[in-house]
C-alpha cells in the first residue's frame, strides 16, 4: 500500500483501493480538516462581513464549476452561463411563491428543497437547447450560440414576460420566512453560508466523481481531440449535450441558492458580464481543474472587496471615485486576466499543485 506520509508508489491490492478517494491517510486527514474549517471554523469565527464575502465566493464557485466543466473538461466555450443561472433562480422562485403545493409540503418546509432540484433540471434542459449547435459547430460559432442564450433568456423572456408576474420593475419580492428547509428558516448570513457550503460540497463531490468515471474520460477525450474520440466509438454529440445538461444543472442550483441570499429578484442580477466574469474566474484559477474554479472565485471576490475597501476612504478626497468604481472593477478584472495569461497561464491551481508537490517530496527535490 502507499505510504502514510510520503508517496513512494501506488501498490494497490484490488480495484477498490485503486478507485478510492483517499490514496493515503494524510490526504484523508487533510480533507477532514478542510471540511471542519469550512463547516465549523469559518461560520463560527468569521465576522458577518467576511461571512457575506464567503457566501459570494461560494455562489461564484458554484457558477464557475459548470463553466469549468464545459470549457476546461469538454472544450466547449460558453459565454451565456448567466442565463442558465437566471433560469434556475426564476424557476425556484416561481415554485416557492406561485406553485400550489399540497399543505403538507409547505408545513414540512419541503417546497424550497424540491425547487432546487427542479430548478437544476429545468436549467439543464434549457442549457441543452442552446448546446444543440455544438453537434455541428465549435469555437467562435459556439460562443455566438451560447451568447444567444443570454439575450433570449434574460433580455427577452425574463425581462419582457416572466418579470411581469411579480410586478413591473422588480421581478419578485421574497417575504421573510419564504426560504426554509424543514423547520430551518434561512434568513441571515450564518444560515445562508451553511446552505452554500452544503450545496458547494455536494456539487464538487458529484463533479469529481463524474470526472473519474467513463463519462468524465469521454469528456476529456472530446476536449483533446473530438475526431479521434469519435473514431474510438465515443458518441460525441451525446456526451457534449450531457456536459451542457450537467453544467446547466449546476448553474440552476446556483441560481436557486441565490434566491436565499436576496430579498428581491430581477433580470439585472444576471447580466451578460456575469457570464464573462465566470470565464475569467476559471482562466485565473486554472482551466481544467476543479481547484481552479474555487481558487479563481476566492481570488476575484476578495480582490474586488479589497478594491472597495480602498476606494471608500479615498472617496472623501475624490468623490467621483465611487461613481466610477464600477468601471474601476471592470478594469481590474481585465488587468487580472491579462496578467495571469502572461505570467501564470496555467492559473492558481497549477501554482497550488507545485507547492503541494514540494511539501509531498520534502526534504527531497524530486
Amino acid at each position: 500500500m502507499s505510504s502514510v506520509w510520503l508517496p513512494c508508489g501506488d501498490y494497490h491490492q484490488d480495484y477498490a483501493e485503486d478507485q478510492g478517494w483517499w490514496q493515503s491517510k494524510v490526504i484523508k486527514g487533510k480533507m477532514i480538516l478542510l471540511l471542519a474549517i469550512m463547516f465549523l471554523g469559518i461560520p463560527l469565527l468569521a465576522p458577518d462581513y467576511w461571512l457575506g464575502i464567503a457566501v459570494m465566493v461560494g455562489y461564484t464557485a458554484m457558477g464557475a464549476l459548470g463553466v469549468q466543466l464545459l470549457i476546461g473538461y469538454t472544450g466547449l466555450i460558453t459565454l451565456g452561463h448567466a442565463a442558465f443561472i437566471a433560469v434556475g433562480a426564476y424557476t425556484s422562485t416561481l415554485l416557492v411563491l406561485q406553485f400550489p403545493w399540497p399543505p403538507f409540503i409547505v408545513q414540512w418546509g419541503l417546497a424550497y428543497p424540491i425547487s432546487i432540484v427542479v430548478a437544476g433540471i429545468v436549467a439543464g434542459l434549457w442549457s441543452v437547447l442552446f448546446g444543440l449547435p455544438s453537434a455541428k459547430v465549435k469555437g467562435f460559432y459556439l460562443i455566438l450560440t451560447t451568447m444567444a442564450a443570454q439575450f433570449i433568456t434574460v433580455d427577452f423572456i425574463l425581462t419582457q414576460y416572466v418579470s411581469q408576474i411579480g410586478g413591473r420593475g422588480q421581478a419578485f419580492s421574497l417575504p421573510p420566512g419564504t426560504i426554509k428547509i424543514g423547520p430551518w428558516v434561512i434568513d441571515n448570513d450564518f444560515e445562508v453560508y451553511y446552505l452554500m457550503a452544503a450545496l458547494l460540497t455536494l456539487m464538487v463531490i458529484i463533479l469529481a466523481n463524474l470526472l473519474r468515471s467513463k463519462v468524465g474520460r469521454a469528456w476529456v477525450a472530446i476536449r483533446d481531440n473530438d475526431i479521434a474520440a469519435e473514431a474510438l466509438g465515443i458518441n460525441i454529440v451525446w456526451y457534449k449535450l450531457l456536459a451542457f445538461f450537467v453544467a446547466g444543472f449546476m448553474a440552476g442550483v446556483a441560481g436557486a441558492f441565490w434566491v436565499s441570499n436576496t430579498a428581491a429578484l430581477s433580470p439585472e442580477h444576471f447580466p451578460w458580464f456575469w457570464s464573462l466574469w465566470l470565464v475569467g474566474v476559471i482562466l485565473i484559477g486554472g482551466v481544467g481543474s476543479i481547484h481552479g474554479a474555487i481558487f479563481g472565485s476566492i481570488f476575484m471576490v476578495v480582490i474586488m472587496e479589497l478594491l472597495q475597501m480602498v476606494a471608500i476612504p479615498l472617496a472623501d478626497y475624490y468623490p467621483k471615485l465611487l461613481i466610477d468604481f464600477a468601471f474601476i472593477k471592470d478594469m481590474a478584472f481585465g488587468l487580472a486576466i491579462c496578467a495571469f495569461l502572461i505570467y501564470e497561464p496555467n492559473g492558481l491551481a497549477y501554482r497550488w499543485w507545485q507547492v503541494k508537490n514540494y511539501f509531498n517530496l520534502w526534504p527531497f527535490s524530486y
